[in-house]
């Protein structure tokens, strides 16, 4: 897939501008196939009404027999291509119309979903299990609220449909939260019994997380390796720590 960095900027509802002009976009490819899905606004999410290639085997969360994407990978299969998004009345939604549904701390999510995509990994939301069968497994980070010491299943249909994407707004400075299971490219995926992932992303904001914060983030995501990113002027960096037992000197 080519990417080529292009100079862009969108119109908020607010009256503001969000701009998009750092970083890579992925050139749109026009498909002779491509994917319906109709956007919900309730739960920041798109659902599926009728699927074309094989994308869908490693994107979307599984619910009640239907498939739903986040607003990253709606938008994600937007620019390159894959995907028709219809609203309420039926008319076809524009990247620039998705652009300006994500702003803040939704656009770094969106930025770092599309650099790992585009290295060909398999990426799903932490805490947010692929299928029921999935969420109905032994994975500590399946749950409602991206807790292992929660044992509520996400169900679209239920009255808290948007914890699905809740835990991934209103992040602080300084702060630091798991936000994407990262799987290396298998072409055996399954969403129902996709395993543990080989890591996962935690995004940070301002300073470096502390010691402290990291060891919190450990216990949380017990023996699956952490990587964290940072976003800054449309650049997504990638680092980890490693416990370093200096010598002692004479």
């Amino acid at each position: 897939m080519a990417f080529e960095a292009v100079p862009r900027s969108v119109l908020l509802h607010n009256g503001g501008w969000l701009n998009i002009t750092s970083g890579f976009i992925s050139k749109l490819q026009f498909r002779k196939d491509k994917s319906r899905a109709h956007w919900i606004n309730e739960i920041g999410m798109a659902e599926v009404v009728e699927n074309k290639g094989k994308l869908w085997r490693t994107m979307g969360v599984v619910r009640s027999g239907k498939i739903y994407y986040s607003i990253e990978e709606t938008l994600f299969l937007m620019e390159i291509g894959a995907l028709l998004l219809l609203d309420d009345s039926g008319t076809s939604l524009s990247l620039n119309d998705m652009y300006a549904k994500v702003s803040g701390g939704s656009w770094e999510l969106f930025e770092v979903y599309r650099h790992l995509k585009s290295l060909g990994y398999i990426v799903g939301q932490h805490g947010i299990a692929w299928s029921i069968k999935d969420a109905k497994s032994n994975r500590p980070s399946v749950s409602l609220q991206c807790s292992p010491q929660s044992s509520e299943v996400v169900d679209l249909e239920s009255e808290d449909e948007s914890s699905i994407v809740g835990p991934f707004n209103n992040m602080h400075i300084n702060e630091a939260r798991p936000v994407f299971d990262v799987y290396l490219p298998n072409s055996k995926f399954r969403k129902s019994s996709p395993g543990d992932p080989s890591f996962v992303i935690c995004l940070t904001r301002g300073d470096l997380p502390s010691i402290a914060d990291i060891e919190v983030l450990e216990r949380q995501c017990g023996a699956i390796p952490l990587r964290f990113c940072h976003v800054e002027y449309g650049r997504v960096s990638f680092f980890s720590f490693d416990e370093v037992e200096l010598p002692i000197l004479p």
